[in-house]
């Protein structure tokens, strides 16, 4: 096959138990259940990148940067974004009085 040789991608015990626990929740915000489905399928099976982007829509590069973001920092950044810098926004709401 052409490609990337597959990594070796393990997940510590307790960061497994700890996703499959947040796929069971039910309240896991959908970006967060996707990312965790995709490290336990990369762990568990040792799957190649190219199946996994074509069974969950994701570009194969996705797939990398959150391995990668697995690798270099921890769980919490491979699950979630980063802060973005810059004024948060401000949501104005209207007036329902006609003055």
């Amino acid at each position: 096959m052409r490609g990337r040789k597959p990594e070796k991608f393990q997940l510590k015990q307790k960061h497994k138990a700890y996703l499959r626990k947040l796929l069971r929740d039910g309240q896991t915000p959908w970006r967060i259940a996707r990312r965790a489905q995709i490290l336990l399928q990369r762990a568990d099976q040792e799957q190649r990148v190219s199946p996994l982007s074509e069974k969950y829509a994701q570009n194969a590069s996705t797939i990398w940067r959150i391995c990668q973001r697995y690798r270099d920092g921890d769980l919490q950044a491979a699950l979630y974004d980063a802060p973005r810098p810059g004024r948060p926004r401000v949501f104005f709401q209207r007036s329902t009085q006609e003055h």
